[in-house]
């Protein structure tokens, strides 16, 4: 389930990192203070009806994003003893690139140079990232594959801060890792390894789209790069089709993958960055783990084992602290 192309930018911003170029979320009022006396003595300001609805709508799009994303990844994994990952990657990547190439509309001739390169280098990492994640639920779940990915953006936080308490929770997800890959007879290091890769691409996602950004106007760079992104699995997909021949319900669980994990994602972001703080934001993100360990037992009957929840909680539990505590 990994991120939509443009659905984890507030995430990331709320734990000192940067997606790409979201709507800027709605500030959260804080309490009242003058910038020379000190707290404020004057009455509270009555609670605006309109605004409580606009956060409420905000945070039911959020809890609606995150099932649809953790449901889209569970639903894909049904085509794959047809498609295999790798083509309901393929196809992930195709639906993806429709979305944003409608939403984004880049003028790709006005691309220079400059602009083409991290737009280059954000289609393979994203096209790697979404390989790497699929094969690993694959092989090791989607609650387990779902909680390595996400170190990715937990540990660009951690290092970009100095603070005791941000080292405190690296040392806590850095436990919980330990443990989720203890050694043990049926310990599939391969799928765990992939997990780790995924969390690695998730991680240059970040980065990337912070360059891209910065040097290409709105959502364009990231529209170029799902559209190059599709254009490079391209091959890949006629291969799988060639190869092994898809049924209809197996295109129809990559498609509804691809519209569940990347469309609706994507779409609900836009319209929760507008009515959420990044920090709310950024909090719920950081429990899609557990969201996609709940989808995964209750839609594939994948059971974990309580070291496994407590290593997520652990993780969970890790990037909440650390938002949490910030003052910026």
């Amino acid at each position: 389930m990994r991120p939509a192309p443009a659905s984890r930018i507030a995430a990331a911003r709320s734990t000192g990192t940067a997606h790409r170029n979201p709507p800027t979320p709605a500030s959260d009022p804080g309490p009242g203070l003058d910038a020379d006396l000190g707290p404020s003595t004057s009455p509270s300001p009555e609670p605006d009806p309109q605004q409580s609805g606009r956060r409420f709508a905000g945070v039911a799009t959020m809890i609606g994003s995150g099932l649809s994303n953790q449901t889209g990844a569970a639903i894909g994994s049904h085509a794959f003893p047809v498609l295999g990952p790798v083509g309901v990657v393929a196809v992930r990547q195709y639906v993806a690139a429709i979305v944003l190439l409608a939403v984004g509309r880049p003028r790709l001739r006005s691309f220079t140079w400059w602009q083409w390169r991290p737009v280059v280098g954000l289609a393979v990492v994203f096209g790697t990232m979404n390989l790497s994640l699929y094969t690993a639920i694959d092989r090791i779940g989607l609650g387990l594959a779902v909680t390595l990915e996400f170190l990715g953006p937990l540990c660009i936080a951690l290092a970009t801060s100095r603070r005791r308490a941000d080292a405190c929770c690296a040392l806590v997800a850095a436990a919980a890792v330990v443990t989720l890959m203890r050694p043990r007879p049926s310990a599939d290091y391969l799928g765990m390894g992939l997990g780790l890769l995924a969390a690695v691409c998730w991680a240059s996602y970040i980065l990337l789209n912070r360059t891209v950004g910065r040097r290409v106007p709105g959502a364009q760079g990231s529209a170029a790069a799902a559209g190059l992104s599709a254009l490079m699995f391209l091959p890949v997909g006629i291969a799988v089709a060639v190869h092994q021949p898809p049924t209809a319900s197996a295109v129809a669980y990559a498609v509804t993958a691809g519209v569940l994990s990347s469309a609706v994602p994507y779409l609900a972001d836009l319209f929760t960055l507008r009515r959420v703080p990044a920090q709310a934001f950024g909090l719920f993100m950081s429990v899609n783990p557990v969201l996609a360990a709940l989808v995964g037992w209750v839609g594939l009957g994948q059971n974990l084992g309580w070291t496994e929840w407590t290593s997520i909680g652990a993780i969970v539990a890790a990037n909440t602290l650390s938002i949490l505590t910030r003052r910026d």
